[in-house]
């Protein structure tokens, strides 16, 4: 079922993608130890709707891993067929088969490359082959543009990518991002280890940054929401 609005459109063969995230005043989205308990009641209400409204939820692989998601929608009343389709970036097919996200609750969707020098990444594939679809594409790196044009094919118009931070930067970087949903927690976490928001590489110099449009700011319990719109 495709939930797609008509305020949300995407020029390119490609989902409209949301980018939704909790992080502390100081930019983090986990503590150095994985912890990431950030939102409010209120904002992980708010999460579920934007879940319930979208076609698909993408996430990296080092999400699965840390906090084995399910990445269904369940703070809100709610039934199987309100839950998008799920899809991992996971390049070398490291999805634990015990995995949450691999639930019958939704179809799930591992994108990985075409091989891998990893002596048991062969059979890593075909056990996951029989509990999810698989995407292939690229040689050591998925190439996300493919990815998004196969999860547009598959009916998924708008996307929602909640993260980790690598995968972030990775999807802003290649401008693959249209919106960004922001939960600032009233809190401070420090540390050189903790995850930012958006982490990868980088950029060398500010005038290689993505600019972006503030379209709208509230507060939400103890939270304030800022919503974005990137600068094409």
């Amino acid at each position: 079922m495709i939930k797609k609005q008509n305020s949300f459109k995407c020029d390119d063969m490609r989902p409209y993608v949301i980018l939704n995230a909790a992080m502390t005043l100081d930019g983090k989205i986990a503590t150095k130890t994985g912890s990431s308990e950030i939102s409010g009641e209120e904002d992980l209400k708010r999460v579920h709707e934007l879940r319930r409204d979208v076609d698909g939820i993408m996430v990296g692989i080092n999400t699965v891993i840390a906090d084995d998601p399910r990445l269904t929608v369940h703070k809100i009343p709610s039934k199987k067929q309100d839950n998008p389709i799920r899809v991992v970036v996971d390049n070398k097919a490291r999805t634990p088969l015990n995995s949450r996200i691999l639930s019958d609750d939704a179809e799930t969707i591992i994108a990985i490359t075409e091989n891998s020098n990893e002596e048991d990444f062969k059979e890593r594939h075909q056990k996951l082959e029989k509990v999810a679809t698989i995407f292939l594409s690229g040689k050591k790196q998925i190439n996300l543009k493919d990815l998004m044009e196969y999860l547009y094919i598959k009916g998924i118009k708008i996307l929602m990518l909640e993260g980790g931070s690598t995968l972030n930067f990775s999807m802003i970087k290649e401008g693959l991002i249209d919106e960004l949903r922001i939960c600032i927690a009233p809190m401070v976490v420090g540390g050189h280890n903790s995850k930012t928001l958006f982490d990868g590489e980088g950029f060398d110099f500010m005038n290689e940054a993505i600019n972006l449009d503030l379209i709208k700011n509230y507060r939400l319990g103890k939270d304030l929401i800022l919503e974005y719109k990137v600068k094409k």
